[in-house]
This record gives structure tokens, C-alpha cells and sequence, in this order.
């Protein structure tokens, strides 16, 4: 028997009930033989300050946010990291020991690791990156692939002023087209990256022509529903290495289980099973 706390962590948002999270995040409290509790809370808008401020009350040492309050709980939060700060939105709470809540963001990491892990010989360095998209997701990207290098980002959004708001905040290597124009960014590009909801189950289909891309570039969406989109399957008929978007989900959630359970989770083909529900 034992007086210490179990830890518990969240996933929060609305709706909520869809999130994987919960389920991979129990499956590493269990490989590990860890103490603690993830669990799915749906909290409206009007209630997150309320809900936030009594958790860590209740034993809770943190929490992922999902949409719709990535961008609110950087008003809440104490401390927030410069890479949450930079993207605009944070997806990972700490409850610390001093009554602050740290607010991070590992979105971007987890873009990276995807790929880093999926395609060992991906260079970002080696031309210019397409990004289709400019939501909250794409911002991400954005400031993970100018973190390694990447030389130029060729952004469209269908909604140009979108795009053109990131390249001022993002600075000069974001060069913006119209987005009827989008597939002539994809040539010579060495990095494509969907960052859109296009392909989606429920969604509407990407309408981007590919045909220019190249076969030496890397492809990937971070669309995982299904698990090879018609954007994906596109890419690698035309000979690109395609990297699917699930392996995002399974990296950025390993760090905030670290800080909230005290262990490195591995990220392999069991998890990926765990969170395809296989």
C-alpha cells in the first residue's frame, strides 16, 4: 500500500469522443507498468478556465488540448514555450509542483520524428518544401521544417489571405501561390506535405494536380483517416516515398507522457496498432 498520488492526464476538447489518445496512451501505462489514468474530457469553451484550474486539484500533472482550444489555453497558461508560442497554439499542458501551467506544443516535433523515423534518408535540406494548407496544423509545419533547414516553403491554402498572414508572420522563405496554381509548386520540390483536411474520410478530395511532381521527392499527409489517402496513393504511383500521417499522432503524444509519467514511451508497430484500434 502506498500514499502517493496516481497521476492523471487528459486529452481535452469538443467534441472529444473520437480522440485516439486515450487509447494509446493506456496502452503505454500498461507496457510500462506505470501508475496513472488518461482520460477523454469534453469541456465547452465557455468552461475550460474553470475546468483547468481545478484540475490539477484533483491529481491531475497535465493534459494534450485538442481543437477547439490549442490557441485558448496560451491566454491561460503561466509559461509558454517559444515553439508554442511561435505556431500560436498549444496541444500539451504541464501542471508543474509550483501551481503554474506550462503550455507547449509538439506538434511540429512530432511532423519531424514522423518523418526522420518513416524515411531515414529524408534531407529537408535538400530543396525547397510544398505545404498545402495554412490552419493550425500547417503552422506547425511550417516552423518545424524552418527549424531544420529547409531552404524555401511554397505555401497555398484556398483561402489566399491565410497564406499570405503566415508568410508576414513566418518571414521570407514562404513564397505563397494561389491555390488553382498550387500543383505548379510541387516542381522541383523536395518536401510535399498536406496539411489540409482534403482526403479525409467525410471530407472532400484533394483537387490538387500532382503531375509535376518529382519521383526523388517525400510525400506525406497528415490526414490518417484513412491511412493511405488518394493523395498518398497518387504520390507513390509516380515513384515518391510517401510517409502516412499516423506516425505524427504517435510522436507528438510521447513527450507530454514523459513529463507526466516519468518515462520515454518507444514509438513502434504495437502502438500503431493500439491507436488503428487492430
Amino acid at each position: 500500500m502506498t500514499n502517493r498520488k496516481i497521476p492523471l492526464a487528459a486529452v481535452i476538447g469538443s467534441p472529444v469522443a473520437h480522440s485516439r489518445s486515450p487509447a494509446l496512451h493506456t496502452h503505454w501505462l500498461k507496457k510500462y507498468g506505470l501508475h496513472g489514468h488518461y482520460v477523454p474530457m469534453d469541456v465547452s469553451q465557455h468552461d475550460l478556465p474553470e475546468v483547468l484550474a481545478a484540475l490539477p486539484k484533483m491529481g491531475f500533472v497535465g493534459a494534450n488540448v485538442t481543437i477547439p482550444h490549442k490557441e485558448t489555453v496560451l491566454k491561460l497558461a503561466n509559461v509558454v514555450t517559444d515553439r508554442a508560442a511561435l505556431i500560436g497554439a498549444a496541444n500539451t499542458l504541464i501542471f508543474r509542483s509550483d501551481g503554474k501551467m506550462h503550455a507547449d506544443n509538439t506538434d511540429g516535433y512530432g511532423f519531424i520524428e514522423n518523418l526522420r523515423h518513416n524515411a531515414p534518408g529524408w534531407d529537408p535540406k535538400s530543396g525547397p518544401a510544398a505545404v498545402l494548407g495554412a490552419g493550425g496544423a500547417a503552422r506547425a509545419v511550417l516552423a518545424s521544417l524552418l527549424d531544420v533547414g529547409v531552404p524555401e516553403i511554397r505555401l497555398s491554402n484556398r483561402t489566399r489571405a491565410r497564406s499570405e498572414a503566415l508568410r508576414k508572420e513566418f518571414g521570407a522563405k514562404i513564397n505563397v501561390y494561389d491555390w488553382v496554381k498550387a500543383g505548379n509548386m510541387l516542381d522541383t520540390a523536395a518536401t510535399v506535405v498536406n496539411a489540409t483536411s482534403l482526403g479525409m474520410d467525410g471530407k472532400s478530395e484533394m483537387r490538387v494536380p500532382l503531375d509535376a511532381l518529382s519521383p526523388n521527392a517525400l510525400v506525406t499527409d497528415l490526414v490518417y483517416t484513412p491511412l493511405e489517402t488518394e493523395f498518398l496513393r497518387t504520390a507513390k504511383t509516380a515513384g515518391c516515398m510517401t510517409v502516412d500521417g499516423l506516425g505524427m499522432l504517435l510522436f507528438q503524444a510521447a513527450p507530454g507522457f514523459e513529463r507526466w509519467f516519468g518515462v520515454r514511451p518507444e514509438v513502434d508497430e504495437e502502438a500503431r496498432r493500439v491507436v488503428l484500434g487492430l
